[in-house]
Parts: structure tokens; C-alpha cells; sequence
């Protein structure tokens, strides 16, 4: 018997991919027509107001004289400003993940002992189900670790005897495991595909429960497990940095319309996974880490701005690159003058490039920084400033401490699981209705015709 080929698109798909995608276009002015919020946002790049929440609030403007006008962004946790929830913690050369996480998820910093239990709890859910990774992530391993990650979290609501429960204490105890064992899911399930498909050696190195979340990181990903004390620091802010950034960015905004619905939370947290997947979302900061790599081959002298301003144009005109006319990791859907995480991030970077021997990279990504807000103000129209966002450095610093690119996305969810726990946890205790925005139709009514009539 022939094996089918799952992978082929045959002419008779794309006959028929070509009748959706006609059946499927709107003419644009329409969507002006009927005043339609196109990607829940007004013509000036504002979000459509789709709810209230207390967990973090993202600003990027301020006002003078009864008018917001742009400015420096701000991040604020539980109404904590984030550069001084990372000042707070490094200045006591602390770790910070655990007891940021413990705010978003219940509103308060924790005093010593509220943290010790807590990174205990979180040290006692790092345990995977008998055989889960012999019998889940080695099989049919994926060369994309985010949907790794997304059918382990499906497959732990078999090993779940209360999966369907939504009461608060249930929920809440399967996000601290979640939480707990993203990083496990993520790695082991790179480490397979490592092993299966590049023919590289199998490591399984088991967790640390004394270990910090980003401590664990490094020494389950690395074959020797080792790491330095800034390496460990710096992923550490730059998971605090990637946990949250309010209820409208798309997988936090998809956390709160399947949790609407009451179903479970594994499947809940999936879906948020398959947000963050997408290019336009979570997968940014590898765009940028390969567009510096043709950068670096592009530009001959990296020191020179004129040569570094003349890439950057054709990037804007499409001639270098992807071919995309996007320069990566720079502007932000908010932010405008600057965005907080990539201004608390940026000082840190450079200790770790200093650290190792890789200074003349960030001077060119520093450089690239002032550049290309100047270069994309003169190529093109814009409603607001622009500036570097968080994925212009993450992706640097990831690359710096030798994470694998398919890693990149799962560090991001890692870090997120907090924020979108904090936001299903947010909606159940609301018990508001299921989130069911309005499409309007705009076909025509037709008449029935048999099918022997039909051309």
C-alpha cells in the first residue's frame, strides 16, 4: 500500500487554496467604512480598550497640558516600576525571577520566608511524570521547539486527575507547575531533537531544586552544566524583563479569551504558546540576531557609520536581508522614545560582552541603535518616534551565552507562563463572559441552486 505524503500541496490544493484566499479578501476601505478597529487598533496604533487589569501597565506616553505626547516607556509589575524591582534585587545580588514571579501571581513582594516557601514549592513541581520524557518528548521529536512545548503541556492534562477544574486553588497549582517545568519541557525537548535529527549526544540532566529558574536553564541545557555567576544574572533579568507586558499583547490577550470560555488550563496555556510561536510576536529576536549575522558580512567596516546608515537603507528598500523592508528589533507597537526592558537590558549586555571578548558586536548593535530611528525618520512617514525594542538585545545576549536559536522563542514562554498564569487567574476571579467580539458580514444573500444546475 502507497504511503501517503502528508507534506505534498498538489494542483489540486492550490486550485483550491486559490478560490479561499479570493473568497476570502475585503476591500480595505471597507474596514473604514464600518469604522473596524483592524488588529483591535485605531488608525494611530492604540489599542482598542478590551478590558481592565491590575497586573502590569505598559506607558509610553505622558501628558502636558491636557495632551499625551510621547515618552520615554515605563513598565510597571503590580505597580512596580520594573527597573526598580531589577535594581532592588541585583543591588543585593539576588536572583529575581522567582520573587517577581510571586508579585505578578499574588500582588505583593514577598518578605524572606513568603520567598523561601515559594522557590521551594516551585523546586518540589520540577519533576516530570514517570517516563513522560522517554514516552512524550523523545517520540516523533520537532525541529520547532514551541510546538514541542505546546504538545507536552496537552499531553500533561492526561497525567492531571483534576485537569478539568477550574476552581482557584486548582488552577493555581497547575500554573506553579507549569511554571516550574517550562524549562524542562523546552530543553529536553530540544535535546531530542538535537540528538534524533543532528546526530549530536543526548543529555537529560535532572534540575536543582536550590537552583534559581535561570540557574537551571544553563545547567540543564549545557553538557557540563556549568556557568558563571553573570551568565546566570543576566538571563535572570531577561526572563524578569520577557514575563509579562500587559493584557493586550497577543498571547496574554489569548490567555484571556480561551480562559473565558472556562476550559482547562493546559489547553488555555497552549493556545498562548501558539500566539508567542508566531514571527510577529515571539520570534522576533531571531530576525534579529540573522540580520546582524548578514550585517556583519555586508558591512566591511563596522565602525563606520555611513557604511552601517547605507545597509540600514536597504534594509528599509528591501535589497538586503530577508527582503521584508523591516529593520528588526526596532520600533514597537507602544513604545515610541524607548522601550524600558531593551534601556534596563542595555548595561548588562555590555558586562557580558565584555565578559565574552565580544565588545566589537555590541558596539555595532550600539551603533545600529542610534542610526536607525534616524534612518527610518528620513526613508518614511511616522505617526510616533521610534526606538529599539527588548528583541534587539535578547537575541544578542542569547546568542552570547551559546543557546541554540531554537531555544530563543521557548526562553521567551518560560519567562511568559508567569504573566499568562497571572491573566488566567485574573479572568476566572472576575467571572466575566465569554469574550465574543462582533464581525459584521458583508456578503450578499444567494439563492439555493440545485446541484445538477450548477456551472
Amino acid at each position: 500500500m502507497e504511503q501517503n505524503n502528508y507534506s505534498e500541496i498538489t494542483p489540486e490544493i492550490i486550485r483550491l487554496a486559490k478560490l479561499s484566499e479570493e473568497a476570502g479578501v475585503i476591500e480595505t476601505e471597507l474596514f473604514t467604512k464600518y469604522d473596524v478597529k483592524r488588529g483591535l487598533r485605531d488608525l494611530n496604533g492604540k489599542g482598542v480598550l478590551a478590558g481592565l487589569t491590575h497586573i502590569s501597565d505598559v506607558r509610553a506616553t505622558e501628558k502636558i497640558d491636557g495632551v499625551d505626547v510621547p515618552a520615554h516607556g515605563k513598565l510597571f509589575y503590580r505597580g512596580y516600576n520594573v527597573q526598580d524591582l531589577i535594581n532592588g534585587f541585583t543591588s543585593e545580588d539576588r536572583f529575581g525571577f522567582e520573587e517577581v514571579a510571586y508579585l505578578l501571581l499574588f500582588a505583593k513582594l514577598p518578605n524572606k520566608e513568603e520567598l523561601k516557601k515559594f522557590t521551594e514549592l516551585l523546586g518540589s513541581y520540577r519533576t516530570l511524570p514517570t517516563s513522560f520524557v522517554r514516552d512524550i518528548i523523545m517520540k516523533a521529536p520537532s525541529k520547532d521547539m514551541m510546538n514541542t512545548l505546546a504538545r507536552s503541556v496537552l499531553t500533561l492534562y492526561s497525567y492531571d486527575d483534576r485537569a478539568d477544574d477550574t476552581s482557584m486553588p486548582n488552577v493555581l497549582r497547575q500554573c506553579l507547575q507549569l511554571i516550574a517545568l517550562f524549562p524542562m519541557l523546552s530543553i529536553y525537548g530540544y535535546q531530542a531533537y538535537n540528538h534524533y535529527h543532528d546526530g549530536n549526544s543526548l543529555y537529560i540532566h535532572n534540575p536543582l531544586p536550590e537552583l534559581s529558574t535561570a540557574e537551571n536553564i544553563l545547567r540543564i541545557l549545557r553538557p557540563d552544566s556549568s556557568y558563571t555567576p553573570l551568565e546566570a544574572k543576566i538571563l535572570d533579568i531577561a526572563l524578569v524583563l520577557h514575563m509579562e507586558h500587559g493584557g493586550g499583547n497577543n498571547s496574554s490577550f489569548t490567555t484571556h479569551v480561551v480562559t473565558s470560555s472556562l476550559t482547562d488550563t493546559y489547553s488555555t496555556i497552549a493556545a498562548a504558546i501558539g500566539s508567542l510561536k508566531g514571527p510577529r510576536h515571539g520570534g522576533a529576536n531571531i530576525k534579529v540576531v540573522k540580520m546582524f549575522e548578514d550585517m556583519k558580512k555586508e558591512v566591511h567596516d563596522w565602525e563606520n557609520e555611513d557604511e552601517v546608515a547605507d545597509y540600514l537603507r536597504k534594509l528599509l528598500h528591501k535589497e538586503a536581508f530577508d527582503h521584508s523592508g523591516l529593520i528588526y528589533g526596532v520600533g514597537h507597537a507602544i513604545y515610541s522614545k524607548s522601550d524600558p526592558r531593551a534601556v534596563a537590558f542595555k548595561s548588562f549586555v555590555q558586562k557580558l560582552s565584555e565578559e565574552k571578548g565580544m565588545q566589537k558586536e555590541f558596539a555595532l548593535y550600539s551603533l545600529v541603535e542610534r542610526l536607525a530611528p534616524e534612518v527610518i525618520a528620513s526613508e518614511r512617514q511616522m505617526y510616533k518616534g521610534v526606538s529599539i525594542n527588548v528583541d534587539f538585545y535578547s537575541g544578542f545576549v542569547y546568542h552570547m551565552l551559546g543557546l541554540p536559536m531554537e531555544l530563543y522563542t521557548p526562553i521567551f514562554a518560560i519567562a511568559r507562563i508567569v504573566g499568562w498564569s497571572a491573566h488566567r487567574l485574573e479572568e476566572l476571579a472576575n467571572n466575566g463572559k465569554i469574550i465574543r467580539p462582533a464581525y459584521k458580514p458583508i456578503g450578499e444573500d444567494q439563492e439555493y441552486v440545485n446541484l445538477g444546475n450548477r456551472k
